[in-house]
């Protein structure tokens, strides 16, 4: 009888947190390229762990800036580190998704519990060879080409597309997608040219000028801020009436792109990028959104004091997100302290929410559902009909435009 007891007293003090114990979140991201997407998605999931005080069940939560610069092998080096860390829960992930694409195997097959609020690349989410551990709050590229074709088809009544991608995993899960979306508009002949990571301006007019040659009406594109900004750049150079509308993905909202080129932004560059459809600007404000403005601004003091002072706000809103599917989650599971056994209930709940979670891009009704090879959406938080395209005005500040659906578009 005493050794029964001794027993569940044993678990008892091993499951109450000592004072001062914490649980990070690992924020694999790139602070040094895309500085402007991490802050955003650090703030945005900040901002709903204080709607918690950042403690659950007496354990202090921290989200943890890592660096990976954009490099595959230094997220690979977070990752490593973050399965030998004693108090590390789950990684907050980035803006690019080769990192994650590359990694997937190490991710799932070392139970490492990912968060995506940003990184858009198909496969991420679609692991078939076991419990699949990443789960995303974002644009997914197998569907984001659908609303990319139907704006260019149908807003910008482009009939000879010219695809221009980054020659990484991103945009080669892009290119799937683009090419089924243009053909279920009926436009089966157009060409795609590929791009390396710092293409430089000389490079990018040769490009366009190939493009333009080739009697392109429009180019869809698909890069990050750095490239994007040299590809407008390059455009803008162009006499006028050689430039095309440029329908881009979202990639080149996570930089400084717009401080770059806000000036040429609303009339030298005819430019739309696909964002989720729920804006601070554009959207009504409702309870929920002022609420979180103010905390936002109250955290931030120094950085926040507007809606407009988001740089990406597509990284806060979802990263906000995120957050608070994570919060809801953990109310549904008693933390023991053995952060191994923690993440492994974590990923189950996740997949099993049982209340609605209400945020800022939708109510989730659930976010996630249990992954089967039959269900490939199953830990995708948004679907199409969350997807809208979006411009620059010309402070440089982003507006949404109102969605609208077309059945020639499903898939």
């Amino acid at each position: 009888m005493l050794s029964a007891l001794l027993r569940v007293f044993i678990a008892v003090v091993i499951s109450v947190p000592v004072m001062g114990a914490k649980l990070v979140i690992y924020h694999d991201a790139d602070y040094t390229g895309h500085l402007e997407s991490a802050e955003s998605m650090a703030m945005g999931f900040n901002t709903a762990l204080a709607e918690a005080g950042h403690n659950v069940q007496g354990y202090t939560l921290e989200l943890v800036p890592k660096n990976h610069q954009g490099n595959v092998k230094r997220s690979l080096l977070n990752l490593k580190r973050f399965t030998k860390d004693p108090e590390a829960l789950a990684v907050l992930g980035g803006l690019h998704s080769p990192p994650y694409i590359v990694n997937r195997n190490f991710i799932n097959q070392n139970q490492i519990l990912l968060m995506v609020p940003w990184a858009a690349g198909g496969p991420i989410t679609r692991y078939s060879e076991g419990r699949n551990w990443v789960f995303r709050v974002s644009i997914d590229d197998t569907k984001a080409g659908f609303r990319i074709a139907q704006f260019a088809v149908e807003n910008k009544e482009c009939q000879s597309p010219h695809l221009l991608l980054e020659n990484t995993g991103w945009g080669k899960s892009n290119v799937k997608t683009l090419t089924k979306a243009l053909n279920a508009k009926n436009i089966k002949d157009f060409a795609v040219t590929w791009f390396e990571w710092n293409t430089q301006k000389n490079v990018a007019r040769i490009i366009l000028r190939e493009i333009i040659n080739t009697k392109a009406d429009c180019i869809l594109f698909v890069g990050n801020a750095i490239e994007g900004s040299v590809f407008a750049k390059a455009m803008i150079s162009l006499p006028k009436e050689q430039r095309l509308p440029m329908i881009s993905h979202w990639g080149i909202t996570g930089g400084t792109f717009h401080n770059t080129y806000r000036d040429h932004l609303h009339g030298d560059l005819d430019l739309s990028f696909i964002q989720t459809c729920f804006s601070f600007i554009s959207t009504p404000a409702n309870k929920l959104s002022n609420q979180v403005l103010k905390s936002a601004y109250q955290l931030y003091p120094g950085k926040l004091k507007k809606p407009e002072d988001i740089v990406a706000p597509t990284g806060f809103i979802h990263a906000y997100d995120m957050g608070k599917i994570l919060l809801a989650a953990l109310d549904q599971i008693k933390l023991t302290g053995d952060v191994k056994k923690d993440r492994v209930a974590l990923q189950s709940v996740l997949e099993r929410i049982e209340r609605p979670v209400k945020g800022l891009v939708k109510t989730y009704k659930p976010p996630f559902l249990p992954w089967t090879k039959q269900q490939e959406d199953a830990h995708e938080a948004l679907q199409l009909n969350d997807f809208c395209m979006a411009y620059y005005d010309d402070k440089g500040v982003i507006h949404v435009f109102p969605n609208h659906q077309s059945t020639a578009m499903s898939h």
